[in-house]
């Protein structure tokens, strides 16, 4: 027999990751839900998207990994039904519709707990579920651009620029959403009741430059772009140019690690320009990337892989999983032909497996639960 955690009431399943036995339905939608459903599904959670019927693939489809997908058309009375049925029996709900659509297909917060008292309803969107600019649809740009992060990125004197599509929905709102539920199912085990979670990627997004908040708060961040130790205007804290024209990225803030990098290159530290006036920070740019430009990236990659300089070769995608500490780790994996990120926590006693490839079939709802029950019931390997 399998342990069993009281307070969660689900068994302990090594074999499957540390969320085996949370049941998650998801109503499918472009956006930070999915990423959100993902990354429950990677750490073992039996994880129903909801979707309409005859979806295509589509580039996007390796989110949808690890899932059991359920067809079902949710403008159809019998369908939403079906849908309530799952919910009745699921320990969270993900959604990521625009406020008050959810409400108007009949499986709103109000509905869902009454059919599941412990239900966690969990709802992302770009803007949150009220406030002036919630009705409004958005991109990842649009939640980074008030916040003051957008600003803060790019050269002095020039646009800012945007990054890739990071930090408002994947990290602001799925990342949040994910912990949100994590914690709500946390105070379930004392108070027994489910409770719905707003999270909106641009809250999110705001919350990720604490540091950066605190940095303006002790007067120790501008509001000029360019003029910040970590936003690009710092010469040993940006990338350089190789001979090749890849990049080698330097992270040698601390005193140390500055020195070492130096000492790689070839340089003293007595004659370059004093890094601790901003002042010579052009001079000593120039300096570092006509260093830098004598060499191939591979070539220095191969001397500062042997150094604690906080200097590292700057790769793209298709490089990335063939880089010896990522392949040390097993970051990456080939899923359903695609090479793809693995779940990044590491857990010594419930480790989570490899994701399996987005189903390529769907089931009826009432074969969803039956299943996961089957899987639940199979003798497993007795545990000390």
């Amino acid at each position: 027999m399998n342990p069993v955690d009281e307070t969660l009431s689900v068994p302990v399943d090594s074999e499957r990751g540390p969320l085996a036995g949370l049941r998650v339905v998801e109503l499918a939608n472009a956006g930070p839900s999915g990423y959100a459903a993902m990354v429950l599904s990677d750490l073992g959670a039996d994880v129903v998207c909801v979707q309409r019927p005859g979806v295509p693939r589509s580039a996007d489809d390796q989110i949808r990994r690890g899932r059991t997908i359920v067809a079902a058309d949710l403008s159809d009375p019998t369908s939403v039904a079906d849908v309530l049925d799952l919910i009745a029996r699921a320990d969270v709900l993900v959604e990521g519709f625009r406020p008050g659509v959810a409400e108007r297909l009949g499986l709103g917060p109000d509905i869902a707990l009454a059919r599941n008292s412990r239900l966690i309803y969990a709802r992302v969107t770009g803007w949150g579920q009220y406030g002036p600019r919630s009705a409004h649809a958005g991109h990842d740009i649009n939640f980074l651009a008030p916040t003051g992060i957008l600003h803060a990125m790019g050269r002095p004197d020039d646009r800012p620029i945007p990054p890739l599509n990071l930090i408002g929905g994947f990290a602001g709102g799925s990342m949040y959403l994910a912990v949100g539920i994590l914690s709500a199912l946390w105070e379930r085990t004392v108070s027994g009741r489910g409770q719905v979670l707003d999270v909106a990627a641009a809250d999110g997004a705001a919350l990720l430059a604490q540091f950066n908040w605190s940095m303006r708060g002790s007067g120790a961040w501008s509001d000029r772009r360019g003029e910040n130790l970590v936003d690009g205007s710092c010469p040993y804290l940006d990338t350089y140019e190789c001979a090749d024209g890849r990049y080698m990225a330097v992270g040698a803030f601390e005193q140390k690690f500055y020195a070492r990098m130096l000492e790689v290159l070839g340089l003293d530290e007595i004659t370059v320009p004093d890094r601790g006036d901003r002042e010579n920070w052009p001079a000593l740019r120039d300096i570092l990337a006509a260093r830098f430009r004598t060499r191939t990236r591979d070539e220095w990659s191969e001397v500062f892989d042997t150094v604690d300089a906080c200097v590292t070769p700057v790769l793209t995608f298709g490089e990335a999983p063939g880089d010896p500490h990522f392949t040390a780790r097993g970051t990456f994996a080939e899923i359903d032909g695609v090479v793809q990120p693995l779940p990044a926590t590491r857990f010594s006693r419930t480790p989570a497996p490899t994701p399996s490839a987005p189903p390529h079939s769907t089931v009826t709802p009432q074969q969803v639960w039956r299943q996961h029950d089957s899987a639940r019931s199979e003798p497993r390997e007795e545990h000390s």
